[in-house]
């Protein structure tokens, strides 16, 4: 059965080496069968939550930047895939500041289950995204059932592109495909 799969890349540069991930990860999702959708966080003009929780009783932020359009297709998709580049051996601010203003999935009843975490970062040493990881599993944490499947340690790229001189690439693909 075709699976629901949405992405969200949180690199503030275009095609940057997090994305790449992203875009690899899509294209084994849809050559496996499935359904694939985007969010680039930096298309949006994203406002930083004001923790009034009024999403909690509403269904909605009460902030106007876009992101209310997107709750329903996140409680409907079955697998979520977060990218980031991995500043100062954390989530970049952009996925912080996104995962955030994901609370109003909180009270909802979430098809998905698995969640994956495409990380890139200078580092050569895979140590380097530990926070990352831990960032991700704390907003997993917030959700019963829900599991960190899989992550693509992308150790090693800096400049635009260059994470296509390791195998990263080939381990996101293989992991879309996978789903």
């Amino acid at each position: 059965m075709a699976k629901k799969v949405i992405l969200v890349s949180s690199t503030p540069r275009k095609n940057g080496n997090s994305e790449v991930l992203a875009e690899e990860f899509a294209r084994g999702a849809r050559e496996a069968g499935n359904e694939t959708e985007m969010i680039r966080v930096r298309d949006f003009d994203l406002k930083f939550c004001v923790g009034c929780l009024s999403c909690q009783s509403h269904d909605r932020c009460v902030l106007q930047d876009g992101m209310n359009e997107l709750y329903e297709r996140f409680q409907q998709a079955d697998v979520l895939v977060f990218a980031t580049p991995v500043y100062y051996y954390a989530v970049s601010g952009q996925l912080k500041t996104f995962l955030d203003r994901l609370n109003p999935l909180y009270p909802r009843e979430n098809r998905f289950r698995d969640v994956y975490l495409l990380a890139t970062c200078s580092d050569t040493e895979k140590a380097a995204l530990e926070g990352a990881i831990k960032d991700i599993q704390g907003w997993i944490d917030c959700f019963e059932g829900v599991r960190l499947a899989g992550v693509v340690y992308g150790t090693g790229a800096t400049a635009v592109g260059e994470i296509r001189r390791t195998c990263a690439p080939q381990e996101a693909y293989r992991l879309g495909s996978a789903v």
